[in-house]
């Protein structure tokens, strides 16, 4: 299962890695198409068909629709540049969630670890409380002994 979920999560992280670099890609294509279209439309500008060198009506008229163009273009421009945002954030909630859900796996990991030293200090304390009375009685045996072994050899 663990297994499974890892699979998943790093799926999910490079699909989302990928549509960025789509995203970048579509969004150079429409710039570079904007920078042709403002080509045009300056060339349009530019043509003066009527009499006298003037411009004409029809001249005016596709000078407004290539900006028109131009406007449409910027807008698609402005759609993808919310769309990489939106996929921005979106990868740096999971991001986070990731690593939010690593830091509290190992805060669990910790709290077991000082539950267990805890365990095992409490056992050492257990353990050399009941050795006291044991080291005063080996204590107190050899001291007998040698006050013993002293007076026999006095009277001796």
């Amino acid at each position: 299962m663990k297994n499974f979920q890892k699979t998943l999560t790093i799926g999910v992280i490079y699909s989302l890695l990928a549509i960025p670099v789509f995203g970048q890609a579509k969004l150079e294509k429409f710039m570079h198409e904007r920078e042709r279209m403002h080509e045009e439309w300056k060339v349009s500008e530019s043509k003066k068909t009527g009499i006298f060198g003037n411009r004409t009506k029809k001249d005016m008229i596709e000078t407004l629709e290539w900006m028109e163009r131009i406007i449409q273009k910027d807008n698609q421009i402005m759609e993808e540049l919310k769309l990489l945002s939106e996929i921005e954030k979106t990868e740096i909630t999971y991001e986070k969630n990731d690593y939010k859900f690593i830091v509290q796996k190992q805060e669990r990991e910790i709290a077991i670890l000082k539950r267990a030293l805890e365990e095992k200090n409490a056992a050492q304390v257990e353990k050399s409380a009941a050795m006291r009375p044991t080291t005063w009685i080996l204590i107190l045996f050899f001291a007998f002994l040698g006050f013993g072994w002293k007076y026999f050899r006095k009277k001796i």
